[in-house]
């Protein structure tokens, strides 16, 4: 791969966390601001995140269906992307991305051929495409929960679109995921957790030692 290949920690709640993120050697931390998530945290806890993670890692907020007072609360923190994980529009995604000034990362659901092909009309409002597994029917928020979906159906994708991969990645599938699907870099969360919501530095550690293995190969 020419391009350096990415790894994101998301769902960071603290100081340790986020040290021990870096440390190993993610690229990009994610902070969830979304109160029916185990992961979120308040606008002014994130704030501080972000001044400790500045010049050593990229920051990224992960928001759903916000509102432009919300952006423009988020845009004045400073991060580096605003990850968009909610049913927006490509309308509202470049709406957004005008009004905060800010790369988006924007979040598609895959569980079908059909949500693959829907991945191309955020090409070009967006600055990066996540591709993350399909919450359940009965879910109260969006996300992979811990799922994988069937690597294999990204095939169908352009392959000049690149992409970063979610959805149920751990330490011990990251590498299988990565071999099938060819994503530009993975994200994850629940994966790299003893509980929701609770990082594990040596889980951390392990995700992204194997997926920059498998990346390199």
């Amino acid at each position: 791969m020419s391009d350096p290949f990415l790894i994101k920690i998301c769902g960071i709640k603290s100081q340790a966390v986020l040290d021990a993120a870096i440390e190993a050697g993610a690229d990009m931390v994610g902070f969830m601001h979304f109160a029916r998530s185990p992961r979120h945290l308040e606008l002014d806890d994130i704030g501080e995140l972000i001044s400790l993670a500045r010049g050593r890692a990229e920051t990224c907020v992960v928001l759903v269906n916000p509102d432009n007072t919300l952006v423009a609360q988020v845009a004045a923190l400073g991060p580096d992307w605003i990850q968009l994980h909610g049913p927006e529009t490509p309308h509202r995604v470049e709406a957004i991305r005008d009004e905060a000034g800010i790369a988006i990362m924007k979040a598609c659901p895959i569980g079908s051929a059909e949500d693959v092909a829907a991945v191309a009309s955020f090409a070009e409002c967006a600055d990066r495409l996540l591709l993350d597994a399909k919450a359940p029917k009965d879910a109260t928020r969006p996300g992979g929960h811990g799922a994988t979906f069937d690597w294999r159906l990204l095939e169908a994708l352009d392959p000049e679109l690149g992409f970063m991969l979610s959805g149920g990645l751990t330490p011990q599938n990251v590498a299988a995921a990565i071999r099938v699907a060819r994503p530009m870099g993975v994200d994850v969360s629940s994966g790299v957790e003893t509980a929701p919501g609770v990082k594990d530095a040596g889980l951390i550690r392990a995700f992204i030692t194997n997926a920059r293995s498998a990346a390199a190969s």
